[in-house]
């Protein structure tokens, strides 16, 4: 309902029989003519006057007819004012959560107060904001979303305060509100649900409690939302649903958008998510484990994405290190940005990362940096594919793992996949770049499958085909030598059917057990030997060729040799192999 040029009598009722919204009239010597955000008003002067301390003093100063340009800073908008007129003019208006507030700074900015007048709007519009809107979180929220384009007045006025106020006293009543913890869900397989599943509000909540929030914190600007969720962090509302409110607000706002890739967003929208992004790392609680490492690499991408501030990505990066051994590969597959970006991934924010793990590991146990080891080999494994990898980003990062396992058992079969997957995408490398990939590869670590499957790889220097040879025949030696030590009493015979434990060992056959295991041993000693005069050979250079022709056919050789030479079950060479070869 407009009352746009419409003229009214001192009654405040229309002197036409059509409705007042419609019927347009000429104005009189007691009108009024008023602008205001491009939409003109016809209004009675003395009715004005009656309600409003501030515009009777104008009026009293100023007989022009037109007193727009003193009106000029009015804090309002069209439909705003429209109200207040029909207030002035004695008809009932329509309050609402998504006017009240407003209305509430227009009556207060035109001096409307019961010194003026009794009943005036001030406290007519004050009364419905405290009995129907704080009341409710819904409307709260509404009341508070529509203060957005007179922010400041609303502040001045304490309308903000209130708000927030009735906001977080709920909330502290009720944290679900805020929406269900966050739950980490790295474990599980299908990645395209876990986003989802790690911020869901709880269906059952929805469907059974009064007045479920149709509206949430989301809805607020971030100039709106930050200094609440800061108020909610200072009286103690727990921590896990205060992050759950700031996710659903980046899904919302950020994640989204950042996402479309068919879709270029303009200078403003990405200017707004950026202050967006920034303003949430600032509120994310420290405590570890609390967010889930893939929520923190997705929000460490959108700010890569939007450039943020250096600030913004550096807290980010540190809190997924603080947890690194929680998260998974794909947290860490990280897209490089920008034109001039010479490798896939953001290699050098991984290095950060794990700068940040290890100088926050306090930890006794090596349990976190074995499994953030194997982390890094995996991640190794998915970016070796990448042609532009350099050779210092890839040994750089395999260093910073092997020094913080060093002393561990770990096993490097992982790293030698890594290895494979990049000497076969770079086969340009040089001898010497191609032995100093290999150089982070401990051989001593790796386990049969791998050995065997390295021993027949043409890619691996020769170099380092024969220090794995010889570490697989030191291994060998050393188990021999346990057996010897042992003795033959850790054994169980069967001689026909019928059981015979240690103590009843015959003399004879210990002496046909030491012999194997002299004859065991000898076998062991020839291959040293060989192993020997091979590296000696390599380093003059003279079977270099050799080598490398026969290099695949080596290990099957030293199988053959050792093979089934003995009866004893333990040294059977013929086991079923596993798989190792690099995905």
């Amino acid at each position: 309902m407009t009352w746009k040029q419409q003229k009214y009598d001192k009654m405040g009722k229309s002197k036409s029989k059509e409705s007042p919204s419609r019927k347009l009239m000429h104005a009189s010597s007691s009108d009024v003519q008023l602008h205001i955000y491009g939409v003109s008003f016809s209004l009675n002067r003395g009715l004005l006057a009656a309600r409003s301390s501030k515009l009777a003093a104008l009026l009293k100063e100023n007989h022009e007819d037109d007193i727009s340009h003193l009106l000029k800073d009015t804090p309002t908008d069209s439909e705003t004012f429209e109200l207040v007129a029909r207030f002035c003019h004695g008809f009932d208006i329509n309050l609402s959560p998504e006017n009240i507030i407003k209305v509430l700074c227009l009556a207060h900015y035109l001096g409307m107060s019961e010194i003026h007048s009794t009943n005036n709007l001030t406290k007519k519009a004050g009364l419905y904001f405290q009995n129907n809107v704080l009341s409710s979180w819904n409307k709260t929220l509404r009341a508070l979303k529509s203060a957005e384009i007179i922010l400041q007045q609303a502040v001045d006025l304490s309308l903000v305060d209130a708000c927030a106020e009735s906001i977080i006293a709920k909330v502290l009543h009720n944290p679900s509100l805020l929406g269900e913890p966050l739950r980490n869900v790295t474990t599980t397989d299908d990645d395209s649900e876990n986003d989802e599943n790690a911020y869901k509000p709880n269906v059952k909540r929805r469907l059974f409690v009064h007045d479920w929030k149709s509206e949430d914190l989301t809805l607020l600007s971030i100039a709106l939302y930050e200094p609440i969720i800061r108020a909610m962090v200072h009286r103690e509302v727990p921590l896990e649903y205060v992050a759950s409110s700031l996710f659903q607000y980046l899904s919302k706002w950020v994640f989204l958008d950042t996402k479309r890739e068919d879709d270029d967003p303009s200078t403003c929208e990405r200017n707004s998510q950026r202050e967006i992004i920034e303003a949430v790392e600032r509120l994310l609680p420290q405590e570890r484990g609390l967010i889930p490492s893939s929520l923190l690499s997705k929000m460490l991408q959108s700010a890569i994405i939007l450039d943020a501030h250096t600030e913004c990505k550096s807290g980010l990066e540190t809190r997924i290190g603080k947890q690194l051994d929680q998260a998974t590969v794909k947290d860490l597959l990280i897209p490089a940005q920008g034109y001039a970006k010479e490798e896939q991934y953001d290699t050098e924010s991984v290095k950060r990362i794990l700068k940040n793990f290890y100088s926050n590991y306090a930890s006794t146990e090596k349990s976190g940096l074995v499994m953030v080891a194997e982390l890094v080999d995996d991640f190794l494994v998915e970016v070796s594919s990448d042609v532009d990898l350099k050779l210092n980003t890839f040994l750089s990062l395999a260093e910073l793992s092997q020094a913080a396992t060093a002393g561990t058992n770990r096993n490097s079969d992982g790293m030698y996949r890594a290895i494979d997957i990049y000497l076969d995408k770079h086969r340009y490398l040089t001898d010497w770049e191609r032995e100093e990939v290999c150089r982070v590869l401990d051989c001593s670590k790796m386990s049969p499958e791998a050995c065997d499957h390295a021993a027949k790889n043409e890619k691996l220097p020769v170099r380092v085909t024969v220090q794995i040879l010889f570490s697989v025949q030191l291994k060998l030696k050393d188990n021999v030598t346990k057996r010897i030590q042992r003795g033959p009493d850790n054994r169980l015979l069967k001689l026909e059917g019928d059981e015979v434990d240690a103590k009843g060992t015959s003399n004879s056959e210990e002496e046909m057990m030491k012999a194997e295991m002299e004859k065991m041993g000898n076998k062991v000693l020839e291959l040293e030997k060989e192993c020997h005069m091979m590296r000696r050979e390599i380093q003059r250079g003279s079977y270099q060729h050799k080598i490398q022709k026969e290099k695949t056919s080596m290990w099957k050789e030293m199988k053959r040799k050792i093979g089934c030479m003995t009866s004893l079950h333990e040294t059977n060479c013929h086991v079923k192999k596993k798989k190792v070869h690099p995905r």
